[in-house]
């Protein structure tokens, strides 16, 4: 492979390289292979970057000037180094127009439990059966801004690691604990050892609106698939099940957006109660 400097490696065909990152952005086998994904935007990197993260690549375009940003982030992270022909990156970018001044390859965490930390004012989320990456990451994103620790992604479900929500979290992602947990048994011998945590669902038909229920103590959100809510199991193990007031034709929200209400309303009560 082609050197343009004593660090940095030049990829200008889609080399076996080339083809390796490009199946991190379509293949979730892969991914999960490797240990590793994309991701590109400022934001988002330098979250990742600040929260240590393990950067293992990092691709710029050839013959193009970068930022002070870029600059100094290349200057101070310890990865491979790569040039790629501009239309290289811009399709791992996955924009036809311009390639993206920076994409880093990053590690992955384990799947572990234990890093979500629970404390006396725990709030966590649980996302059941996603379908949606899109959906995961704004829902991360929501966690994240109003003060969560940690979401869980539970069942068979989308990929949290997927482009699109990667992109969706804008960053987030990397601030905020989220681990994937296929088994509910999991999750639930995780309860079993912080009894203290209130299990709160949420569904249309729950027995209590929202903003009458106590979301100050250490709580545990549920959020259902897009389409058939939450499982039976976890209908089951709820020890409450609030639904938000609605008017107008709707029946239902999004899934994102209902954590997101659910989230600020847990986020207002635990702010008045100061």
């Amino acid at each position: 492979m082609p050197r343009t400097t004593a660090d940095t490696l030049r990829v200008g065909t889609r080399n076996a390289r080339f083809q390796q990152w490009q199946a991190l952005l379509g293949n979730r086998t892969k991914r999960q292979r490797a240990g590793e994904f994309l991701v590109q935007g400022v934001r988002p990197i330098s979250v990742a970057v600040e929260r240590g993260w393990p950067v293992r690549a990092l691709l710029c375009p050839q013959g193009r000037q970068l930022s002070g940003w870029a600059r100094e982030l290349v200057g101070s992270v310890r990865a491979e180094r790569y040039a790629l022909a501009p239309e290289l990156l811009a399709e791992l970018g996955e924009k036809d127009d311009r390639a993206p001044e920076l994409i880093a390859v990053l590690g992955m965490p384990e799947d572990d439990l234990g890093r979500v930390p629970v404390g006396p004012d725990f709030l966590g989320v649980l996302f059941d059966r996603p379908t949606s990456p899109g959906n995961i990451g704004s829902l991360v994103r929501s966690a994240d801004a109003f003060g969560a620790h940690g979401l869980i992604v539970t069942g068979h479900a989308a990929d949290v690691y997927d482009p699109k929500s990667v992109r969706a979290s804008t960053g987030s992602l990397f601030a905020l604990p989220v681990v994937r947990a296929p088994s509910p048994n999991q999750v639930l011998d995780w309860l079993r050892r912080h009894p203290e945590v209130r299990v709160v669902g949420t569904d249309e038909s729950g027995d209590t609106e929202l903003f009458d229920h106590d979301l100050t103590g250490p709580t545990l959100l549920l959020v259902g698939n897009e389409t058939t809510g939450l499982s039976a199991a976890w209908r089951e193990r709820g020890d409450h099940m609030v639904r938000i007031p609605m008017t107008g034709s709707a029946s239902s929200l999004n899934a994102a957006n209902a954590g997101t209400t659910v989230l600020y309303e847990a986020a207002r009560q635990r702010r008045t109660a100061r």
